[in-house]
């Protein structure tokens, strides 16, 4: 690979480089800006007479002839002054592996639709021959807008000295896509940046073990694409790409609010590292390694801020704290589970990353000012806070004092100071009748005859013992007190009357129009009695009409799904000349119409010259058997399949459709959805047809 080429030179008189973003095996990826389209492209260089270099525009060529919207297409490719050189279409975004990276695993319905994106592409590609051959999540990538696009389709592969990938290769890496979205581990058939799946006894293991939470769905097909359970299920044919896509989108059903969910997910540069979450290893280390301590991360904040810390020299921008599992609890409510913790550091960028329900985002410690952090648990030796004039630990402070008995309160009220009852009657109320104090259980007779509006309204003798005889006259205040209230004191009276009086008004209303509506011979609700209905002529001509054949029809052929399109077109006139002898047929089909068959159906559409109301439409049919669907609309259909029959009988040789009520168009369509068996197949022949209406 030559060295002379850096950032601002122009290759091929028209590619300006602009940043060198990666550069390995003797390649160079660059970013480019296309002086004729102004616009920035993808650019690999690779040196002429590398071995790569004839895979390489090989590769080119039959990524282009691949057209889908998921795909960044080839541009260009040439070998020119000693250099090897594909242009690729330049996209703007997010690849998986760091959204992963850096805002945890996805959710299911988010991940199944990505992969569901890529699978389509990858369906439209291998339909053409072509596969990707590192579909890894690098290559995949979240556009600005939510939407999915792959990168380097074949050119990428030959770059890694695979110039001819196979198709399998591509279905095993949208699994592995699908598992990576989900666990945020790689279990595909290319090599990946992101870890590599957990292991068991030298196999995979399936998502549910790795992740709680996966749905089964998902985590079965997994399993019948990556084989993780050893059973041989494993899908390799061609056709593979199609149908994990078509159950991927079963899955998630309708997409809305997913690409906006997604733009949320965005990564720009310059956020800091980038780290994947921890997944336990479930006890699979080998036997001669020594075991570890698993340690915890505890965020810097939750440290005691009044202790003296040590920066640790070793890792001055990493603000993470190891604690023993066994050591007291020193850090707050947010220290993250016991697992042990994998990190890995990619360059990545700085936008938002919520995370998903479900996911759990990796170690990410963030320090609060210039808070120094040190290893281990902080120290309290007591020599060393005296040495410092300072106490860590708070004084205790006095005891507080014993608890006093309350004081005892009186059984009953205290008698009033100034002499009068004990039990005074409310505010605005009369004063009891009766002498002497007020005493509420008096055992004596009532209070006579009492007269005011207090519970009940009206006027009424109470005689009886105490309270009781409180109760059995109406009128009476409190507890048999005689004691009178006025109207207004008592809550919602006003209400009740005002109530009552928009009641009556309704009524009077209501009673003069039906006095009104008797008054010039209607019906008390204003409509007109039904002998008289009867006998107005319009009305009656209404009533008495019945359908009569319509004339003027013209039909022809409705066979969408023939090439070309028509079933014996010039039959057609023959069901509606009159004549019972001549007839229009069906081509014999060896199957019978319907799902399973070549077709699914096949008809007539009768033109009634003009919109009219169809009340039934009669069929002289060759045979028995048919299944008839009837359709009646404005425009003349080209297809029934948007359609809603009116009508769906299974006819005899005569047969007679008689709709419920009449519908209005002008275009009736005889559709036959299943045809007679005429011994060498099956066959409908039609001899007349009446429309009446």
């Amino acid at each position: 690979m030559p060295h002379s080429i850096r950032p601002g030179d122009l290759l091929a008189g028209r590619y300006r480089l602009v940043d060198l973003l990666s550069e390995s095996g003797n390649g160079r990826f660059w970013r480019a800006h296309d002086r004729i389209l102004e616009r920035h492209v993808a650019l690999h260089v690779i040196s002429a007479d590398d071995p790569r270099s004839e895979g390489l525009l090989r590769a080119a060529r039959r990524s282009a002839t691949v057209l889908d919207p998921h795909i960044l297409r080839v541009l260009d490719a040439e070998e020119l002054d000693g250099l090897c050189y594909v242009v690729n279409e330049w996209g703007t975004g997010t690849s998986l592996d760091i959204m992963l990276g850096a805002g945890g695993v996805l959710s299911p319905r988010r991940a199944a639709w990505i992969v569901a994106e890529v699978g389509a592409a990858a369906t439209v590609a291998h339909g053409a021959g072509v596969a990707h051959g590192r579909l890894n999540p690098e290559n995949v990538l979240v556009d600005l807008h939510g939407s999915i696009r792959v990168i380097g389709w074949c050119v990428d592969a030959a770059l890694h000295g695979n110039p001819d990938p196979r198709v399998e290769d591509d279905v095993d890496d949208l699994a592995g896509l699908l598992y990576a979205a989900l666990t945020g581990r790689w279990a595909g058939a290319s090599d990946s940046a992101v870890p590599s799946a957990p292991r068991e006894h030298g196999r995979v293991l399936r998502p549910r073990q790795v992740r709680a939470g996966i749905p089964r769905p998902l985590d079965v097909l997994c399993d019948e694409v990556l084989d993780l359970s050893g059973r041989g299920r494993g899908l390799r044919a061609p056709e593979s790409s199609r149908g994990l896509t078509a159950a991927l989108e079963d899955f998630v059903g309708d997409p809305a609010g997913i690409p906006e969910s997604l733009v949320e997910r965005l990564v720009s540069r310059g956020s800091g590292p980038v780290r994947f979450s921890a997944v336990p290893e479930l006890g699979l280390r080998p036997a001669d390694e020594p075991e570890v301590e698993p340690t915890r991360v505890v965020r810097a904040e939750d440290l005691p801020r009044d202790e003296p810390t040590t920066p640790v020299p070793d890792e001055p921008e990493e603000p993470t704290v190891a604690v023993p599992l066994e050591a007291p609890a020193a850090a707050g409510p947010e220290t993250e589970p016991d697992a042990p913790t994998q990190v890995t550091e990619i360059d990545n960028a700085d936008t938002d990353t919520g995370t998903d329900a479900g996911a759990e985002p990796g170690p990410v410690v963030e320090p609060e000012g210039d808070l120094p952090t040190q290893a281990g648990l902080p120290s309290f030796d007591d020599d060393d806070e005296e040495r410092e004039g300072r106490s860590q630990r708070p004084v205790p402070g006095p005891p507080p004092p014993p608890l006093e008995e309350p004081a005892p309160r009186p059984l009953f009220a205290p008698e009033p100071p100034d002499g009068g009852p004990v039990r005074r009657p409310r505010p605005g109320a009369a004063a009891a009748t009766g002498a002497g104090d007020y005493w509420p259980w008096d055992t004596g007779t009532g209070h006579g005859t009492a007269t005011g509006h207090g519970t009940g309204h009206g006027t009424g003798t109470g005689t009886g013992v105490g309270a009781l005889g409180s109760m059995t006259h109406t009128g009476s205040g409190v507890l048999g007190e005689g004691v009178g209230v006025e109207d207004d004191q008592v809550p919602g009276r006003s209400t009740f009357r005002l109530a009552a009086l928009l009641l009556a008004g309704v009524l009077l209303v209501v009673a003069v129009a039906v006095a009104f509506n008797l008054g010039r011979g209607r019906t008390p609700l204003g409509s007109v009695p039904e002998d008289e209905a009867s006998s107005t002529p319009g009305s009656a001509a209404t009533a008495s009409a019945t359908p009569e054949p319509l004339t003027g029809l013209s039909v022809t052929d409705l066979d969408p799904q023939a090439e070309p399109p028509e079933e014996y077109p010039e039959l057609t006139g023959n069901t509606v000349d009159g004549d019972p002898a001549t007839s229009w047929r069906t081509s014999t089909y060896n199957q019978d119409l319907g799902p399973a068959g070549l077709k699914t159906g096949v008809g007539l559409v009768v033109d009634l010259g003009s919109a009219a109301e169809v009340r039934s439409v009669e069929l002289d049919l060759v045979g028995e058997g048919s299944q008839v669907e009837l359709y009646v609309t404005e425009e003349a259909p080209t297809a029934v399949a948007d359609l809603d029959p009116v009508a769906d009988v299974t006819a005899g040789s005569t047969e007679s459709i008689e709709l419920e009520e009449a519908v209005a168009g002008r275009y009736v369509t005889i559709w036959f959805t299943s045809l007679p068996d005429v011994g060498d197949g099956f066959r409908g022949e039609v001899s007349e047809i009446r429309v009446l209406g």
